[in-house]
């Protein structure tokens, strides 16, 4: 199994999350990712534990399978030379240093153009490479500016984060959508092209609905906790020993609620027999279901509103929804070495074998003698998948 990328080497240069995601993501399809790395101390989230793992983070381990590590000092002559005969022979350079540094080591764009004009050449900052290329992007901090932290948590709350690094995530999978629009485009014209993403833009994209109502009506969306603005009931709601999820989109699904809960005639009440009326009458409509729901458990009316059609589900934790993954035999997890740790797979699946079987998280330098003698040969074999090596032997 080779995967579509088969034969496309990227150079990555990134570090920390949303740049390592999408190399690692282009590595799943089966790219061959040579990762550069500080020699000493390598990518900062080897130390971002715990938790820790049997060789470095299970940060770092998280969105660095299936690469290969080489250690290069960018500050001296020779390592920067090798630097640069990478980026000649890639076919994707990630990178997200500060906007200018790799233009002052001869890595930027252009430079790497004027030898590899195919290149695809993607630079991941937090405010772009203009006006905002002095702002330090952290995930926390664009969370904060960029308007998701305001509309999250409750209402009489403090503004909150999501509970992961949502807006590298959502960065890292723009940049590969972006470097896997630029391979294709290069291959209808033979060009590559400067990809450019940064979080604040991709936070301001991924609020949708919340941010083309505030276009739209020139006011800023506020927290409403788990309920939603546009829908109700679309929230969590109150059950005999917890929270349970309920989310009708639509008036029937609201009736069948209200036929489940012994209480049909809620689905008539003027008050709640549309979805407008619904989001006017929240309080009185809160009310009047967790009265019911306070009757039996959150698995209960789980099972009874799932075969009546209704959205509905307990709250978990993180072991639920694995568990519940496994249940479904949606295989949440693959192992990227023998006896290794499982890790979350590459979330698509394809009717053709389009993802490689995953190789484990590499050691720091773990690929220096090889990566440095192939980057040295004026005409090498292609550098292998590091998937083909390691997955038996490790």
């Amino acid at each position: 199994m080779s995967g579509p990328l088969e034969g496309v080497l990227v150079a990555d240069f990134s570090r920390v999350l949303a740049g390592p995601l999408c190399t690692m993501t282009l590595a799943d399809l089966g790219a061959t990712v040579v990762k550069v790395e500080r020699p000493g101390s390598g990518d900062d989230t080897r130390r971002w534990g715990p938790p820790w793992s049997r060789t470095s983070t299970t940060y770092f381990e998280s969105v660095n399978r299936s690469k290969l590590s080489v250690t290069l000092d960018l500050a001296d002559g020779s390592d920067l030379a090798l630097a640069r005969e990478l980026a000649r022979r890639a076919d994707v350079l990630v990178e997200n240093f500060k906007p200018g540094t790799l233009e002052r080591l001869g890595l930027g764009y252009d430079q790497v153009a004027a030898v590899n004009p195919g290149i695809v050449h993607c630079s991941v900052t937090g405010f772009g490479s203009g006006a905002g290329a002095d702002l330090l992007g952290y995930d926390f901090v664009v969370q904060a500016v960029g308007g998701l932290m305001s509309i999250t948590g409750d209402p009489d709350g403090e503004p909150t984060k999501a509970g992961v690094a949502l807006v590298d995530v959502l960065t890292g999978k723009d940049a590969a959508i972006g470097v896997l629009a630029a391979l294709a485009d290069r291959d209808r014209t033979g060009r590559g092209c400067r990809v450019e993403v940064n979080l604040l833009s991709s936070l301001l994209g991924s609020l949708v609905n919340q941010a083309q109502g505030y276009l739209e009506t020139g006011r800023a969306p506020g927290r409403m906790g788990n309920r939603h603005p546009s829908i109700a009931p679309y929230e969590t709601l109150r059950c005999r020993d917890g929270l349970l999820a309920v989310a009708c989109g639509n008036d029937g699904q609201f009736a069948r609620l209200a036929a489940v809960l012994g209480a049909p005639g809620l689905a008539d009440d003027e008050r709640f027999a549309t979805n407008a009326a619904r989001v006017g009458h929240r309080e009185e409509l809160v009310a009047a279901l967790e009265d019911r729901l306070a009757e039996q458990d959150c698995a209960t009316w789980q099972e009874r509103l799932t075969a009546a059609g209704v959205p509905a589900g307990k709250v978990g934790t993180v072991a639920d929804g694995f568990a519940l993954a496994e249940r479904l035999g949606l295989a949440p997890t693959v192992a990227p070495a023998a006896g290794g740790t499982p890790a979350p797979r590459h979330p698509a699946t394809y009717s053709t074998d389009l993802v490689r079987p995953a190789g484990p998280p590499p050691r720091l330098g773990a690929d220096d003698a090889r990566v440095r003698a192939w980057l040295s040969d004026a005409a090498p074999a292609p550098l292998p998948h590091p998937a083909d090596e390691r997955k038996a032997s490790s």
